[in-house]
């Protein structure tokens, strides 16, 4: 979490202090996609490269990850965003004091809070805005099971978080523009907790029609129904291939070769 939020905060970071002379929503949603990536290639080996607490609520509730462990990963992802997020602040402090002139603020035509978290259009209700959450984390978790099905389509062994960069680009393109499409509760309240003692204050809580619960709870809930319509509509009809199957499968493969 905290290779994922200092490199993914720092593309936000450097299109905003810059006004968009080094960055703008393209740079940032190639990086993000490419900072989960890193941070998948680092821990995956270690944890699963989770990252996110809807991955691992989910994996719990599909039987894949024990309950147990899940306080722990949560908890070590918080801490990981935050400090991932006091990273980007200590770096580029000198931008933020120049950006506006030494106030931190989160709304406005200087605000800065929205670096480290998500928050709403003007346009967007809380309702609409909960709906876009549950969907845009459904799509994630949907996909992600697929990636690591072996028994579908999967992806090569160690191109999986490759794919899962490629996944974020497009959900951030196609459903980054009501919320910044958060997915991840972590990658959000970390955050979004550094600020409000950063020198933010506590209206990063009450900003946006007190918006912050919602990239916490609709991500949980969206993961669990994207992991949810996997299992239903995919994995249970996967069949298991006879053993005359796949060989001759592995024949037909060889000749095609051929």
């Amino acid at each position: 979490s905290f290779k994922m939020q200092a490199l993914g905060c720092g593309c936000v970071g450097q299109a905003v202090l810059s006004r968009g002379e080094h960055g703008g929503p393209m740079t940032v949603a190639v990086g993000f996609a490419m900072a989960v990536t890193v941070a998948v290639y680092v821990s995956g080996g270690v944890s699963g490269g989770h990252i996110n607490p809807a991955v691992s609520l989910a994996m719990c509730v599909t039987r894949r990850l024990k309950w147990t462990k899940l306080p722990i990963y949560i908890l070590a992802q918080l801490l990981g965003a935050f400090v991932g997020a006091a990273a980007v602040f200590g770096i580029y402090y000198d931008a933020f004091m120049e950006y506006s002139d030494g106030k931190l603020e989160v709304t406005g035509p200087n605000a800065t809070a929205q670096i480290f978290a998500t928050y709403p259009a003007p346009h967007l209700s809380l309702i609409n805005g909960f709906v876009d959450q549950v969907m845009s984390t459904a799509f994630l978790l949907l996909a992600v099971f697929a990636i690591f099905d072996p028994r579908n389509n999967s992806v090569p062994k160690g191109l999986e978080p490759i794919a899962i960069g490629l996944l974020i680009i497009v959900l951030t393109c196609s459903l980054g523009m009501n919320s910044g499409c958060a997915m991840n509760p972590a990658r959000d309240l970390g955050p979004r907790l550094f600020t409000a003692v950063a020198g933010w204050g506590m209206e990063v809580f009450t900003a946006g029609n007190n918006w912050w619960w919602v990239p916490i709870v609709a991500p949980l809930l969206g993961g669990i129904l994207g992991a949810m319509i996997y299992l239903i509509f995919i994995e249970i009809h996967h069949s298991d291939p006879q053993s005359g199957e796949e060989n001759e499968a592995h024949a037909k493969y060889e000749l095609t070769n051929m």
